[in-house]
């Protein structure tokens, strides 16, 4: 994937928005204000939460994942061209699931559904 599959992907998610708070070249995606997604300007990859610090460190210890810059333990950087679009894209889903489901109940019953 690339940073313009990633973005078209990520526009699919219900109540996702994109915004570039920390500049030009900065695409950070939300939901209910919450980023689940974040590329950055030096044009590595896209950077995604995971489920607790275990699972992000085991992704890393397999190879194909990196620490995200900025970003607390539980997240990963997956490398544009580390892993194919299938695995990529439910990295996306997985972290943005997780943010969705710990916004408040009223913000997430004004999404639609998945």
């Amino acid at each position: 994937m690339d940073r313009d599959s990633i973005n078209a992907f990520c526009a699919t998610l219900p109540g996702a928005e994109v915004s570039a708070p920390f500049g030009p070249g900065h695409d950070i995606w939300k939901v209910g204000g919450k980023i689940f997604a974040a590329l950055g300007a030096e044009n590595r990859g896209v950077s995604v939460k995971c489920a607790d610090v275990e699972t992000a460190e085991m992704l890393r210890e397999a190879g194909a994942f990196e620490k995200a810059p900025y970003f607390h333990r539980s997240w990963v950087l997956v490398p544009f061209g580390a892993v194919d679009t299938d695995e990529a894209e439910h990295r996306i889903r997985a972290s943005y699931s997780l943010i969705r489901a710990a916004l408040p109940k009223k913000v997430q019953a004004a999404l639609a559904p998945l």
